[in-house]
């Protein structure tokens, strides 16, 4: 199984989708934060970390491409399709902003999964009629770990997603224990949380309780 039918098998599974955010991570290594949550079952990590050198994102990536490769998880880097090159990731991230899908299928070829950010039932239908593999619908709610961050959309957007689009999607953006229910409720099977889980005392604990209200 290549990259790009890893990651999209894993969302359409659905389950946590997890982010590093070492900014709120009180004071712990993303190496250490994504162990945890790869031990807590999470099996989609992302790495986005826009503010680093380049260098060290390639040392961290490299680390972390080995980690979930041994645990039978998906890697995906945010943005930088260089390094998600270099590094050997299921998958690349981007945004409405960067480079446009074609553009970034021609250089990852056809083994990586291309997902995109979309936050309106337009960019929705043109992801997938341009050859998006998964989409990101948000942000749902408010949220404070991404700057130049659009409003939320609230339940139309992803009401829509969950009704007309035929592909996997992770629903993001101030998404927290206490609403994950709700979320789910409106269609959304992978479930991505950032701070919730990333400055969690004990992220295992807290997988185990997000967990809990996902399968119940």
């Amino acid at each position: 199984m290549n990259g790009r039918e890893l990651v999209t098998s894993l969302m359409r599974i659905g389950g946590l989708y997890g982010l590093t955010a070492e900014k709120f991570s009180l004071g712990r290594r993303n190496a250490d934060v994504v162990q945890a949550m790869l031990d807590g079952g999470i099996r989609i990590i992302q790495y986005r970390e826009k503010t680093k050198k380049m260098g060290l994102k390639y040392e961290e990536c490299l680390h972390l491409r080995a980690m979930t490769r041994e645990a039978g998880a998906a890697f995906i880097v945010n943005d930088d399709i260089d390094l998600a090159l270099l590094v050997g990731a299921d998958g690349v991230h981007v945004g409405q902003e960067d480079l446009p899908l074609e553009a970034v299928r021609s250089l990852v070829g056809e083994n990586m999964a291309i997902g995109l950010s979309t936050h309106s039932p337009e960019q929705g239908l043109a992801a997938e009629a341009r050859g998006a593999d998964y989409i990101g619908v948000g942000p749902i709610f408010a949220t404070q770990t991404k700057e130049d961050v659009c409003a939320p959309v609230g339940f139309a957007y992803l009401d829509f997603v969950a009704g007309n689009l035929n592909l996997p999607f992770v629903a993001i953006g101030g998404i927290k224990e206490h609403n994950l229910a709700e979320v789910a409720a409106h269609g959304a099977r992978c479930m991505a949380l950032v701070t919730e889980i990333t400055a969690a005392a004990d992220i295992r604990g807290k997988i185990a309780a997000l967990t809990r209200i996902l399968h119940g």
